[in-house]
């Protein structure tokens, strides 16, 4: 609406721009060119709003917020990552998912095993390696916040212990990358080692630690069911 004293008379009939041709609005492009202009002008900006605000919820964590279903099955099969052999002498993939975040890719992970068969129910007494692969850049202190906030579903952490594990884990994890790898080993009762692209990043010998941080995925009260089922061989 516009204020008094500034109304703009409107004219009896369309406008033609000084020196534009006959019939054409004042841009010079043809009604089809004007409507192709704009459509194109509002898919880059809703395109541009979208990617703001998911690098904006990712940036805080907010992964399970997802608004299509978080996990699907990863496509094809993989080659065990090198690191593993340092750990076992033929890992075995078990299961594989993807998390997308408005239909974002933000990783792929796979459950590798050095056993043939892994109950759902003997996890936290197995050795096993979770590998996630990152499809977009996230700082290793949100990894490290989230990883403790998916921990504290199975029940309260002490506030100090919280703390000590927080720190451990922003160590452990660095900031990454488009196609950077974490590869997490469980070794049952005792640690947790890390690797990041292949190479020893460091472990937490901490037998609750490991387990809570490994359930993040595969204990029943995960935040992301169909992730566990996928991981786990239960779909």
């Amino acid at each position: 609406m516009s204020s008094p004293g500034h109304h703009r008379p409107q004219a009896d009939g369309p406008r033609q721009a000084a020196g534009s041709p006959q019939g054409l609005p004042a841009s010079g492009l043809s009604p089809k060119g004007e409507y192709r202009s704009a459509a194109r002008r509002y898919s880059s900006e809703h395109g541009l709003a979208r990617r703001r605000l998911c690098a904006a919820a990712l940036g805080v964590g907010a992964l399970a917020a997802a608004v299509t279903p978080p996990w699907v099955a990863a496509q094809g099969e993989r080659a065990a990552p090198p690191e593993l052999a340092l750990e076992w002498p033929a890992p075995r993939l078990h299961g594989q998912g993807r998390l997308r975040f408005l239909g974002w890719a933000v990783y792929d992970i796979h459950l590798w095993t050095p056993q043939p068969a892994l109950s759902a129910l003997d996890w936290p007494r197995a050795p096993l390696a979770l590998e996630i692969v990152y499809a977009r850049a996230l700082s290793g202190q949100r990894i490290a916040q989230r990883s403790l906030q998916e921990m504290q579903r199975a029940g309260a952490i002490a506030p100090d212990l919280g703390e000590r594990w927080l720190a451990a884990m922003t160590r452990l994890f660095p900031d990454v990358q488009a196609g950077d790898r974490i590869t997490g080993v469980q070794q049952p009762g005792a640690a947790a080692r890390f690797y990041v692209n292949g190479s020893a990043r460091g472990e937490l010998r901490d037998a609750e630690f490991t387990r809570l941080f490994f359930g993040i995925w595969l204990a029943p009260h995960t935040s992301q069911p169909a992730l566990r089922s996928a991981l786990l061989g239960l779909s």
